[in-house]
């Protein structure tokens, strides 16, 4: 019951925060940016069974609405002190969730909130009207599921949370896949996409959809080799089925015997908040370089 109450109060503080502003108009079908060359297709993925909420929408790795100039960048190297405009100014991120959403899902939607705001120097805030540039949370329907744009793109800016159904909890069953989402936003990457994953992890090309063989290239070492080690935990990891072919066939496993479980979408990983934090410059106070340091440490899974 009291959970309950918690959830009402929520909803009614975020309603009457957002009657203040005119939201923008969201259509039911957008086209998110796939890099020329990459496969992607969403009505390809039907008739397979028991997909990800992640993998639906399609886009290049599954999740991730990425321009040309982007992808030929990430084949280099991009690096955020070369582009600065792909990044948040002062780590500051206005956000805007839909009120399509039950007041449930939005209080999922700001669980994930307050854990990027607790764990790293990251400030999400509710939009005031003025920013330019904010996330704009949004039940997309079409490509239906969980995806986001990388890093800052300017002005609105969508991620797509598709809702429970009496079926299936989609993106919101935990404040798991908000996270992966959202962190997508900030500019994180997933891990398997690492310079130096094949040190640790094997893909199994004869188990992937064909089409979706691209899904698992490697991005450069530049930009995807951090001063972390490879993080089979990471909630930005994929799962061992992603994109399979069928039914008990891995698409990737680790080559280290003792690890058998890869990714999860429950919370921040110890590394995936040293990592944001990193990229932030959290760390650059010494003041506040130890606080979050042990917040990593102490509330990382």
């Amino acid at each position: 019951m009291m959970r309950l109450w918690v959830i009402v109060i929520i909803f009614t503080v975020f309603h009457q925060n957002y009657s203040r502003v005119l939201l923008p108009h969201v259509p039911d079908v957008l086209h998110p940016p796939v890099p020329d060359g990459v496969e992607t297709d969403q009505n390809g993925l039907e008739g397979f069974e028991n997909l990800d909420p992640e993998i639906t929408p399609g886009l290049y790795q599954g999740d991730m609405a990425v321009t040309n100039e982007i992808y030929n960048y990430w084949r280099v190297g991009l690096k955020w002190e070369t582009f600065p405009e792909k990044m948040w100014p002062n780590g500051t991120v206005p956000y805007v969730i839909s009120p399509l959403y039950e007041p449930g899902d939005q209080a999922t939607i700001l669980k994930a909130i307050r854990i990027l705001n607790m764990m790293t120097c990251i400030r999400l805030v509710p939009w005031n009207g003025k920013s330019k540039d904010y996330l704009l949370i949004w039940p997309i329907k079409y490509p239906k599921g969980c995806w986001s744009y990388v890093g800052r793109q300017g002005g609105a800016q969508i991620v797509s949370l598709q809702p429970p159904t009496t079926s299936s909890p989609n993106c919101l069953g935990t404040e798991g896949r908000a996270l992966h989402e959202i962190m997508h936003a900030l500019g994180i990457f997933h891990e398997q996409s690492r310079w130096d994953r094949d040190k640790f992890v094997k893909i199994h090309y004869e188990n992937i959809i064909p089409r979706f063989k691209g899904n698992f290239e490697k991005l450069s070492l530049e930009n995807t080799t951090y001063s972390f080690e490879y993080d089979y935990d990471s909630i930005m990891h994929y799962g061992k089925y992603y994109f399979s072919i069928g039914k008990g066939k891995p698409t990737i496993t680790s080559t280290m015997p003792r690890v058998k479980k890869l990714g999860q979408r429950k919370a921040l990983s110890i590394n995936d908040c040293l990592k944001l934090n990193d990229l932030y410059k959290c760390f650059d106070n010494p003041r506040t370089r130890r606080k979050y340091y042990n917040i990593c440490n102490f509330l990382g899974v």
